[in-house]
């Protein structure tokens, strides 16, 4: 496994109101992010907030190029963002134990933090269609070019984890500062990872590594 610094490139936050955040998201122009009552969104390019839908958002959030998914509690909703309607649920697979949310090949990735599993779900229905076991507590999860990454967050250590989808095998960690935990995750689709700070109430970017392939 190679392992390294985390490289921060910019913090966001904290946000006025907000105590708490869980799940990341990017939706091609904007950053959400759950915060409990609420779900946000700040432009990354000079962090100003700009918009908000109340709706219960307690875990992970993702987004599959048209609607938001958000985990409140037990359930995942789907959502309008035009409107901030919720349109349908699903059960979540950790049943309240559920905690980073991704898009990715017409499903739905979550990750179970205690149970330090990723499942990767049906939308329509929650059926868990595979599972992914890892060997630390699992926070956010986003999948970028192909690859599966997903945050931890164990006592005071907090790291960001490529892992190999096939096997769970850690690939490459990228080791947060100390007290700087991950508590959700969400590639921009280029060189940034969005890392939700728990109760820092604060965003942070950090690069993300080239592939191999364009290392190479």
């Amino acid at each position: 496994m190679k392992r390294s610094d985390a490289e921060i490139i910019s913090e966001y936050g904290p946000f006025p109101g907000v105590d708490q955040i869980g799940g990341v998201t990017f939706d091609g122009a904007r950053v959400w992010f759950a915060a409990g009552d609420t779900l946000s969104a700040f432009d990354p390019a000079n962090g100003e907030a700009l918009r908000t839908i109340d709706v219960a958002a307690h875990a992970g959030t993702a987004f599959d190029g048209h609607h938001l998914f958000q985990i409140a509690e037990s359930c995942i909703q789907k959502i309008d963002p035009a409107t901030g309607h919720v349109l349908a649920t699903i059960p979540a697979p950790g049943a309240g134990g559920d905690s980073g949310l991704a898009w990715a090949e017409g499903t739905l990735w979550v990750g179970q933090y205690r149970d330090r599993r990723i499942h990767q779900i049906d939308p329509e229905t929650g059926a868990i269609l595979r599972t992914i076991v890892c060997d630390r507590f699992v926070t956010g999860v986003t999948w970028v070019d192909g690859e599966l990454w997903h945050g931890t967050w164990e006592g005071d250590e907090s790291d960001v984890r490529h892992i190999d989808p096939a096997t769970g095998e850690v690939l490459e960690s990228l080791q947060m500062p100390p007290g700087v935990g991950v508590s959700g995750l969400e590639s921009d689709g280029g060189d940034r990872f969005f890392c939700g700070g728990g109760h820092s109430g604060k965003i942070t970017a950090i690069r993300r590594p080239k592939t191999r392939a364009s290392s190479r």
